[in-house]
């Protein structure tokens, strides 16, 4: 008999020890949960009040609200801030409108008129320096050019008064240093013999006839002797050497010239034998105890020059040695060629060291003494005016018109418009002027007469709203701005 095996479809449930392990898997993971929950409540109650507040603290400032942003009051052109909207939007120029915030209005209340403000990345980016005015010593140094020249009233020039021929030279070369009443030369005259000759003659016959029993020839004999003598001194001939001739009793053959100062012979124009005449230079000795430096000065250039007034010399042929003169003339005219003014430097020079012609650099120091100055890059010189920025707090710059003195070294000296410890704007204050400017042209086109309800009169009399609208005729505001 053929048995069959019946096959039963549903799965056989688990036994008794699979049940127990899928039951301890939900409690284990509730255990732990609950001990978890204990073990932060117990965390929690252990911490003290101070770390309670810094911890409360802490959240507060992570939930801070978020700065206020700035009330836009209105929008203005870049290129024309008379024009004004209270929307954004796109000027006639194509840029961007600029919004106005309400806290600079504010702040630019109590500055003066004319200031401008420019944020510090501004002034960054257009690259704005200061300077300080502040008191110092001011010197000014002008530096010319000269030349070593002989002073001119130390040069004799030798000269006989009487024709003839030259005896003997005694002085036989050009730049000979002769000490005063020196030999030069000798001159034989005709002349000179025969008014000798008439001299021994007078003073003879004075001698006989001054006891004379007629007075009338005694008194002309003394007379004829007399006017005799003074003939000779008047021809450079000295007592002493008329004394002597009367000593000796004959007439000296020639006449001996001598030098009248100390100094070099810089000129000789006589040789043994040449006749002269009394025009003839026979002989230039020059002193050189005392030189004169020419120079010349520019024209504005002359207040820096007085007389009396001391200057420093120096020359290429001695390095490092500083000569100190003094100025004793000044041109009274221009040169009109060169447009400078001659001056002349007195310059000791007892071991004669400096030649003439030597070339020399003059320094002329002029004193202003303690000024107030500030940068020469400061001023905006318009011609007429002279303008510079001051620099204020919170970023504003004032346009301030001051009163200069002279330029010493790159500083300006200020007369009147600033006080030591102002700070001026050195670079880029042609763009600080052109905003400046900007704001006042825009701030004299937008000021308008303020009518009675607070609006603004516009040029054609129409009633400006607050709002930058403009009434008509009806009462319907036309807006300003631009359409969107």
């Amino acid at each position: 008999m053929s048995t069959s095996e019946i096959h039963d479809t549903h799965t056989p449930e688990p036994s008794a020890p699979r049940k127990r392990r899928g039951f301890l898997g939900p409690l284990l993971f509730f255990a732990l949960g609950v001990l978890s929950a204990y073990g932060y409540f117990h965390w929690f109650a252990s911490r003290g009040p101070k770390e309670m507040n810094m911890s409360s603290g802490t959240a507060m400032q992570v939930s801070a609200p978020e700065k206020k942003q700035p009330k836009i009051l209105y929008y203005v052109d870049p290129m024309n801030p008379s024009n004004k909207t209270d929307k954004p939007g796109k000027a006639p120029c194509g840029m961007d409108m600029v919004p106005v915030y309400e806290e600079e209005q504010q702040a630019g209340s109590d500055v003066p008129q004319g200031a401008v403000r420019i944020s510090p990345e501004k002034q960054q980016m257009i690259g704005v320096k200061l300077g300080e005015a502040a008191e110092m010593e001011i010197s000014k140094t002008i530096r010319v050019v000269g030349r070593a020249a002989f002073d001119e009233t130390r040069v004799a020039h030798v000269h006989t008064k009487i024709p003839g021929w030259v005896d003997k030279v005694y002085v036989d070369f050009i730049g000979k240093l002769v000490k005063k009443g020196q030999p030069l030369l000798s001159i034989y005259s005709p002349d000179l013999v025969s008014t000798q000759q008439e001299l021994l003659i007078a003073k003879k016959s004075g001698d006989i006839l001054k006891n004379s029993e007629f007075g009338d020839i005694g008194a002309n004999s003394g007379s004829l002797y007399k006017a005799t003598r003074d003939r000779l001194k008047y021809w450079d001939i000295s007592d002493s050497q008329i004394d002597r001739i009367e000593r000796q009793g004959t007439p000296l053959k020639a006449l001996t010239l001598y030098s009248a100062l100390d100094g070099f012979v810089v000129a000789r124009n006589v040789f043994a034998g040449q006749q002269v005449s009394p025009e003839t230079d026979l002989f230039v000795v020059a002193d050189l105890s005392t030189v004169w430096i020419l120079a010349e000065v520019y024209e504005y250039e002359i207040p820096a020059v007085t007389l009396g007034q001391k200057a420093s010399v120096t020359f290429p042929s001695f390095p490092g040695k500083t000569f100190t003169g003094k100025i004793t003339y000044i041109s009274p005219e221009m040169d009109p060629k060169t447009r400078t003014l001659k001056i002349r430097v007195e310059l000791v020079n007892p071991d004669f060291k400096i030649k003439p012609d030597m070339y020399a650099d003059v320094g002329l120091k002029l004193d202003y003494g303690k000024k107030l100055s500030i940068p020469q890059e400061a001023v905006l010189d318009s011609g007429a005016d002279q303008t510079v920025f001051v620099a204020l707090d919170g970023g504003y710059f004032e346009p301030r018109k001051v009163t200069l003195g002279p330029g010493v070294d790159g500083r300006m000296i200020v007369l009147g418009g600033l006080k030591p410890g102002d700070r001026v704007v050195t670079s880029a204050n042609f763009l600080i002027d052109s905003e400046s400017q900007l704001k006042s042209a825009a701030g004299g086109m937008g000021e308008g007469r303020k009518t009675e309800d607070g609006g603004r009169m516009t040029e054609d009399g129409g009633q400006r709203t607050e709002a930058g609208g403009r009434k008509t005729d009806g009462g319907r505001p036309e807006h300003s701005g631009h359409t969107q």
